[in-house]
């Protein structure tokens, strides 16, 4: 009698022994998962900041404020952000498209881009033959197109046959939009208003320096010759300050 109630106790505190187990792993298993949602919260509400931050950066970064074209024959155009940095190449002929391609200056700040691309063989070798260099800079803050403008001149390093300008962002998305980079759309628009026939494709193939010489014969001004200067009106930075 005495081993059947002793027995039957164990049995009952075995019982309660395991409810209280199994109770306590409840406990601790549903405190794990109230943690392991507080995190995932944390995470995901982290998560949600991080992609804000990174959305509005990135769209402040891969904005265009500015752009640099570069004509002598190959033919470029550089877009750069506010911070300084190249976020778009174009080529606007084949040699323009190959020195694009060629020259890997994405994301790089727009000086040391554009040192790149002038030191490059295909322009270099356009240099030496005495093409004419022409620089141009579309951006409609004054202030941040004087101090890239003077950045430009600076990597140009001068020459007669250098020549930089600047004009607004306007004049940048006409450019583009006649398939010219900025710096021989302003040649054809000189050359158009001596020849209204004159089309964006007209000038396409040519270097700067034929198309200044196409400007001189319709305007009766003596014809650039190899590292000579391009007469007025270049140079132009909104009130005359550029190169010479």
């Amino acid at each position: 009698m005495h081993d059947r109630l002793h027995n039957a106790f164990s049995a009952l505190r075995a019982e309660e022994d395991l409810k209280s187990k199994t109770l306590d792993a409840v406990a601790r298993r549903a405190g794990r998962q109230r943690a392991r949602r507080r995190r995932m919260r944390a995470l995901a509400c982290a998560a949600a900041c991080l992609l804000l931050v990174l959305g509005l950066g990135g769209g402040l970064f891969f904005t265009p404020v500015s752009a640099i074209s570069l004509d002598i024959n190959p033919s470029v155009m550089l877009t750069v952000n506010r911070f300084d940095r190249v976020i778009g190449i174009e080529g606007y002929n084949d040699g323009g498209r190959e020195l694009a391609r060629s020259t890997p200056v994405l994301f790089a700040d727009y000086s040391q881009a554009l040192t790149a691309l002038l030191a490059s063989a295909a322009v270099q070798d356009c240099l030496e033959r005495g093409e004419a260099l022409s620089i141009f800079v579309a951006c409609d803050d004054e202030q941040r197109s004087q101090e890239i403008l003077a950045n430009v001149e600076s990597c140009a390093g001068g020459g007669r046959n250098v020549h930089c300008q600047s004009g607004g962002w306007a004049e940048g998305s006409a450019a583009r939009e006649a398939g010219l980079s900025c710096g021989k759309y302003r040649a054809f628009l000189e050359l158009q208003a001596l020849d209204p026939d004159a089309t964006p494709e007209d000038v396409q193939g040519l270097t700067m320096r034929e198309i200044r010489e196409k400007i001189a014969a319709l305007s009766g001004e003596p014809a650039p010759t190899p590292g000579q200067g391009h007469g007025k009106g270049h140079g132009a930075h909104h009130g005359g300050q550029g190169c010479s």
